[in-house]
This record gives structure tokens, sequence and C-alpha cells, in this order.
């Protein structure tokens, strides 16, 4: 056989392969899909139901680097509060940054606000491209291709921490994954199929969260487990393969919660712009990612009797953070810059994770919501 015809055959195999693949992974969607409050199921599309590209838009930007368990109530909270992209862009941005206290990485939530203000001026229709998505605040690769695929049938490879696991293993890619990423999706773009793109995409994601976990994958459930290479291997966990990682810095500081008699609690707004931009806390003293702050009663913003009241701890991105916490009862008007939050507003305040462990150190219960508005 001459080289070429060689060559053009064994192109139609791999062809062949992927295509075979595309469909045993569709299949198993359709029996075994994650039933999720943005998501619009398989049984539905196939009777012509849609994806809304705003609540695919929205569930994608709150995924990012969060829990599928985790974002469940928020989206259903925004979706309540802003049920069109229109809706949310005519709120308030403080009421969009309470509504995302929490859920963190509060980038994302400014540029949420970002994003619906440019696409209700668009007359409320998201670009059907990757590269006309990419032009919003806040959508990189992946979030785009997710959108195009999943609300606009697009062909697109949407390449997740799930998928990256499920391919290493398919493929045994012994690359370290830190640079393995452009191979890894150029073997995705092979595998995507024409039709149901958005359906394949998700089945990846379902298959990685589902089956083909980090821990002790359930191989003989896989539909493709007949293609996986790393079960071959004997060993699956071992992909993919990871770099060590560097130890994270510890940060340390202190944080001041000033309680008046009537029980409400002295904050202050964030600068918009930085780690937390935009988000209400306690006075603390000038702690970084980079540098330290004071620790003491003594960098307190204001004289008052301040009693130390414990010591939290919060990991970040990048680092890790340790307040000492002081508590104490003034009274009279709010510092400059300062407001009182009343004991009964708190729980609604748009206070980050770090700040209410805080406050619950302070004062314990003060974070929790009133009876009546559980």
């Amino acid at each position: 056989m001459a080289p070429l015809d060689q060559t053009r055959k064994a192109s139609q195999k791999a062809a062949s392969d992927d295509a075979g693949i595309a469909a045993r992974l569709l299949a198993w969607y359709d029996a075994h899909h994650r039933d999720l409050p943005w998501r619009v199921t398989p049984g539905a599309f196939a009777r012509g139901i849609r994806s809304d590209p705003y609540r695919v838009w929205m569930s994608e930007v709150m995924l990012q680097q969060t829990t599928v368990e985790a974002v469940k109530a928020y989206f259903r909270t925004f979706v309540e509060k802003w049920p069109t992209v229109e809706a949310l862009a005519a709120a308030p941005a403080e009421d969009v940054m309470k509504a995302w206290a929490g859920l963190g990485y509060y980038s994302r939530a400014r540029n949420l606000k970002a994003c619906a203000d440019i696409v209700a001026q668009r007359g409320g229709r998201f670009p059907d491209t990757e590269a006309g998505l990419r032009e919003l605040p806040g959508v990189g690769a992946y979030t785009a291709a997710a959108i195009a695929a999943i609300a606009f049938d697009r062909p697109a490879a949407v390449v997740d921490g799930n998928v990256e696991r499920v391919v290493t293993r398919l493929s045994s890619i012994e690359t370290p994954l830190s640079e393995a990423k452009p191979q890894i999706r150029a073997l995705v773009e092979k595998l995507v199929p024409q039709t149901r793109p958005g359906d394949f995409a998700q089945a990846m994601m379902d298959l990685g969260a589902t089956i083909c976990t980090p821990k002790r994958p359930r191989c003989m459930l896989c539909p493709v487990r007949e293609d996986c290479s790393a079960i071959l291997s004997g060993d699956p966990e071992r992909f993919p393969i990871r770099l060590p990682k560097d130890d994270k810095p510890l940060r340390k500081g202190a944080a001041f919660v000033a309680e008046r008699d009537d029980g409400a609690i002295l904050l202050r707004k964030r600068p918009e712009k930085g780690l937390l931009g935009g988000m209400t806390e306690v006075p603390t003293t000038g702690w970084t990612a980079r540098i330290d702050g004071a620790t003491t009663a003594d960098a307190a913003p204001f004289a008052a009797d301040w009693r130390r009241a414990g010591q939290i701890g919060h990991v970040f991105t990048h680092f890790a953070l340790e307040l000492d916490i002081f508590h104490a009862h003034i009274k009279g008007d709010a510092p400059a810059g300062h407001f009182w939050s009343l004991a009964h507003e708190i729980s609604g305040e748009a206070l980050p994770t770090v700040m209410k462990k805080v406050i619950e150190a302070a004062i314990p219960g003060a974070i929790k919501k009133p009876k009546g508005m559980q």
C-alpha cells in the first residue's frame, strides 16, 4: 500500500474512533445527565427547546473556580431577582455585590454587572460566536467556548478541569498539566461532533464530575472505557500529571469589630479595584497578598476599649490569611468612610466570607439571618 493511502486510512480510522467516542458519550449523557437549574435536558433539547444564553452565561461565570453545589442556590437567587439580562443591568451594583457575597472571586461579580450593562445596551442579545463572546467583560476562552456550544450549539472545544482529567486519561498524557493544555484542547477539538456539540460539552463535564473523578474513578461505568489508555495502564488516578505546588505564603493582620448598643456593626466599603474590590468589611489593618498588617489593638482605626476576640484563618487563591480579631462597644456616629449596619441587616450586606468569619468570631450568631428571612 502506498504511503499516502496508509496515511489516509489512518486518518479515517482516527476520525471514526473520535466519532465513536462522541456517540457513546452522548448516549450515556442522555441516560445519566445531571439535572441542573440552568440546563436544558437532552429530552427537552430533542423537543426543540434551546438554552437561554443569559442563564448559560450566568451559570458559567458563577462556576468559574467554584463547585456546582455551591453555585446552585446563588444561581436561583439571581434569576429570581433578575430574570433577564436587562433586569440585571438595571440593578444597582451594590445589590449585585450583596447577592454575590460568599461566592468568592468577587471580580466575577463586577464583570457580571459590566457585561450585563453592555449586552442590555445591545438589545439583550449575546454574541453567538466565541470571538464575539470573548469581547465581553469577564468572558475568557473557556467561558466563551461553553456559551457558544451550550447556548448556540456551536462546535466549540470546551475544556474545564473535568474535561482535562478525562482527556489526559483517555490519551495517557505524560506532559504535566500546566504544559499540556494546548495538546488537550487539540484532542477535544477532534472529538467535538457537529451535531449536539453543546450536549457533548456537558457530557464531558458530567463524565469528569461523576465517573472520571480525581480519586477512585468508576471506570467500569465509563461509556468510553474501551478507548481509555489510562485504564490499560492500570493507574487512571495518575493522570493528569501535576507538578508539585509551592506553599502559599501566610499573611497576618488584625480586624476590628465595633458594636453599638443596639447591635449595629460598623462597616466600610473596600476600594473598587483590588482584592475583594467593592465588597464590605469591618475595619482592618493594611494586610495585602504581599505584605502583613499590624496585629495588635494599637493599630485600631480609632480609640476604644478593644478586647481580643480570637483569631480566624482564611485561604485565598494565592495566599493564606490569619487575622487577630478585636471587639469593642462604642457610641456615637460612624467615623468618616464608615457606616452602621443594623443587626437585622448584617446578613444582607456584601460581606465576603472572610469578613463573615471575623464578625462571627467577635459576635457569635451575628451573621445568621433573622427569623422570617431564612
